[in-house]
Order: C-alpha cells, then structure tokens, then sequence
C-alpha cells in the first residue's frame, strides 16, 4: 500500500474513532505493585527439543533486532514463536470508563500500545485474531489521537522518514511503525489515561496499533530510557520486578512489578548488589538510547575467569554503538558475540570434562551452541561448574544451574544444554553481550533510575 493511500486510511479510521476527554487526577499514592506473570499460549511447541530451537531461535533474533534496531528482521528457517514464549505480561487500564489490556514488559524498548479498534489485524500472530483483547477508543471520553504536527509525533513516529508524513496537515492523526526482533506493528498515536488504584495519569502517550505481524496477543509496555517509555511518563524514581521461571508452566503463578514514583533518596535497598548504569553510546542509532548498558567486566566458568577482549566489554562512540552489555527483560536467552561465547564455551568444556559434548547435530536440533551428553544420570544429582557475572563496583551474578543449563532428551541420549546463545560475527554492531530474562529468573532485580543504578539478590520469586 502507498504512504500516502496508508495515511489517508489511518485518518479515516481516527475521525471515526476520536472523542474528546474531560480529565480528573486524583491524590497521589507514591507505590503501584501489579502482577507479573510468564506468558504461555497454546500454539508453544509441546516438544522439549523444539521449545529450546524456538527460543534459541526468537532469542537470535531479539540480538539482531536490538543491534540494528531499524533493520529489517533476518529470514529465519525456524518457525518462531513471537513472544509467546519465554515472556513476561502485566495488565494495564486505560480509558474512561477503563479498559484493561495485557502488555509484554519489555526493558528493550520505550513505546507503549495496545491492541486497538475494532479494524485490528494480526497476521503470524499467537493467536486467533477473532479473540485478541482490543482497546476500544470510540468508548473512552478520555481517548485523543495525536495530530501530524504534534512534537510527540516527530519523535515517536518513525513513519515519518518512511512516507513524506512532513506534507501531512494539522487535522490527520500521528502514524507511526515500530520494529521489533521478529515482526512489526502499525497504527495511530493516541493520548489516553492510564489508570492505577487511586490514580490516573492524564494524557499517556501510547500506541492504537491497527495492523500487526508476529506480535504478542498483547500490547508492549516499553520500560526503556527515552522520554516516551512507561518510567518516563509516570515520572518513575525505580522499578523492579522478580521473575519466576519458566519451569513453573503453572498459568496461575505470578510475581510483582513494583513501580516507585517520587523522590527517591540514596539509600541502597537491603541485601541488593548494585553496579552503575553505564551512560549509553554516541552513535547515529537513536534507538540505542533505550538500553540500559551495565558494565559487565568478568564472565567466570567455576573458579577461572573467561578471556574476554576490552573492546567487547565498552560500548564505542562510533556510528554503530559496537560493544558494551545491556539488561533486557525482552530476550528470552543472554546472547553474546561469537569470540565471547567461544571462550566462555571452552571454560565450560574445561569444567566439564567427564561429559562428553554433544555432535553438532544434537547441538543444531536444540538451537544451542554448546551442550554436553549426561545420560544415565539426573540432572539434579550433577555437579555442574558456576557461572558469574561480574559488574563494575563488585556486584557478582552467580547464577544457579537452572538460569544457564536446560536438560533435554534427544532420542535414547540425555542432555543439558546452555541457555546462552553466540551471535554470528558477521552481527558485530550496538551491544555485543543483551542480559536475557532466563537468567534473570529468581533474580530480584532492581532498577533505580534516580541514581542510575543496577541492583539485585537472589530470591524465590513465585509466591506460593
């Protein structure tokens, strides 16, 4: 479809859909805690040997996607489940009277949508579009599309440089095209108000996606570092959350994102080891001012620490933001550059001599890189070497077993593999290590934005 017959479409579809808003705001509570969970959907592989492909899969293509944010996703072989697995949701209300639509927290990205009119299409989706909770605009009095020539448009709207939107006039509403790892979504930007307990937030910024391909059967909350992210626009101090594992496979089981608005005073929260935020990379992808770069300084295998080469460990201020480690709760499996891994891989292989490695073809079928044959015994009983990451200022992320070692049965043979995927040197722009949630699992992690900090200590996350 052109730009210009796409542009006209969408705002036919807005003046059908706009109303104008009376606002309230009500006494100012200074804690929100919602729910987190894991999301599950029937279309997952029931097959052990094609979840851990299809995540290793989706994980690839989270790297490549948060690498080269404006690029166009890699062809893969593998069907990918997009976001379907390996994710985690909280639910959100926004209008008036409120609508209450499921977001996939996503620390990789700032803009938020939903789901949106009653002309949304989803195509590779999750699901059956006939049953995708949607946001109904022409039902809130509080629902206000943004215009062409709104300064919000220009910055969120990355259809702007794709379709000539600068001829636009004041009247047609704001467009705009996000990219994600796999997929995209398409649609309208519309101020809302978000609605909390005892709270509302009046003209939010977020996305009224119409069209989509391989997205969640939700919207994506963007809990990044740019002005229009969740944090941003609530005028967050810190957030954290806990993820439970994915091992759970119980629907019913939850953990809490904790959102903390305010003044927030320096005071460390007990028990939390903290490293810096790392100020993000110079570079002519804006979008890499999203992340949030920790300085990871040691990968530890047991008792040695991996070789890993200084350029890999600091993001450059070149055009490419090549290096550096970020945190994002948007990737199911920690990905590393290929030299990076390789040395990590042969630390373990050291570790783990009394179990062989498996072929390349027990290593192609799981999507993993590295795996190592234990059969006739139980994984429990194995002792496997530690894993540490290790961050400026001290803080060190020892991980257990079940964040970096997933056991697997391949014919008559068992198993485990590593749940840490090698991204081909060929792929060597923006972040070369992303910190997935799978490793973050158990974790209590915190994110304190007022003192630009990265904090966190083990613990039990699921609440029964």
């Amino acid at each position: 479809m052109a730009a210009s017959s796409l542009l006209s479409l969408m705002f036919l579809i807005s003046k059908l859909l706009l109303a104008s808003s009376s606002l309230f705001v009500a006494r100012n509570p200074t804690t929100f805690t919602i729910p987190l969970s894991p999301i599950f959907t029937k279309n997952q592989p029931s097959d052990p040997i094609k979840t851990l492909n299809s995540l290793a899969s989706s994980s690839l293509t989270r790297a490549h996607h948060l690498k080269h944010p404006k690029s166009k996703p890699p062809l893969t072989k593998t069907k990918v489940f997009s976001h379907s697995y390996g994710g985690y949701s909280i639910s959100l209300s926004f209008g008036t009277p409120p609508q209450t639509i499921s977001f996939l927290l996503d620390t990789g990205s700032s803009p938020v949508w939903f789901p949106c009119t009653s002309q949304y299409f989803c195509t590779d989706c999750d699901i059956d579009p006939s049953k995708i909770p949607l946001f109904i605009p022409k039902l809130s009095s509080s629902s206000k599309f943004i215009d062409c020539q709104n300064p919000n448009c220009a910055r969120i709207s990355s259809l702007n440089s794709l379709s000539g939107c600068q001829g636009c006039n004041c009247s047609q509403a704001c467009p705009y095209l996000f990219l994600y790892g796999i997929g995209s979504t398409l649609g309208l930007l519309l101020s809302e108000t978000l609605d909390f307990p005892k709270k509302l937030f009046t003209n939010f910024l977020v996305g009224c996606s119409i069209s989509a391909n391989q997205q969640p059967s939700a919207g994506i909350a963007g809990f990044g570092r740019t002005p229009e992210s969740l944090p941003s626009q609530l005028g967050l101090s810190k957030f954290s959350y806990c993820l439970i594992s994915q091992r759970f496979n119980d629907k019913s089981e939850s953990s809490d994102l904790v959102l903390y608005r305010g003044s927030s005073s320096d005071a460390k929260t007990p028990g939390l080891s903290y490293t810096p935020f790392r100020k993000n990379p110079v570079s002519n992808d804006s979008a890499l001012r999203d992340y949030y770069y920790v300085d990871l300084l040691k990968v530890i295998v047991g008792c040695k620490s991996v070789n890993i080469p200084y350029k890999y460990l600091v993001p450059e201020n070149n055009a490419y933001g090549n290096g550096g480690t970020i945190v994002d709760s948007g990737t199911t499996y920690t990905s590393m550059e290929k030299p990076i891994f390789d040395a990590m891989a042969t630390a373990f292989e050291a570790e783990m001599g009394n179990f062989p490695r498996a072929s390349a073809d027990v290593e192609a079928s799981t999507g993993s890189n590295l795996c190592f044959k234990i059969t006739g015994l139980k994984f429990e009983k194995i002792k496997f070497p530690e894993l540490t990451f290790e961050f400026k200022g001290g803080a060190k992320m020892e991980l257990p077993v079940a964040n970096y070692f997933e056991p697997v049965d391949v014919g008559n043979s068992s198993f485990v593999c590593l749940t840490i995927v090698a991204v081909s040197t060929l792929d060597s722009d923006g972040p070369a290590i992303i910190l997935g949630n799978t490793q973050q699992q158990n974790f209590y992690v915190e994110f304190d934005l007022k003192n630009d900090r990265f904090g966190f200590r083990k613990q039990t996350c699921n609440k029964k």
